[in-house]
């Protein structure tokens, strides 16, 4: 499994979204600090669900990063538009 589809799986599960696109941007970051050749080491996240939609943007950003737990911790960047 790709780390692509270990973060969509997760946030399904935590979130059971309206929308989620998980787009992996590692392309545009190749030689840049932070990419270690694997591939898998920048990603934007578009997520709408009712239970982030009734947080405070920080605390929208926060549950996504914990619902990714030590995914966080295995990727360089995240970028994540949550609602």
């Amino acid at each position: 499994m790709t780390i692509e589809d270990e973060i969509r799986q997760r946030l399904e599960a935590a979130f059971q979204p309206a929308r989620l696109e998980v787009v992996n941007d590692s392309h545009k970051h190749a030689g840049h600090a932070g990419d270690d050749g694997s591939g898998d080491s920048h990603f934007s996240i578009l997520i709408r669900s009712d239970a982030l939609a009734v947080m405070p943007r920080i605390a929208r950003h926060r549950a996504v990063h914990h619902a990714l737990g030590d995914l966080t911790v295995r990727v360089h960047a995240l970028a994540i538009d949550a609602g």
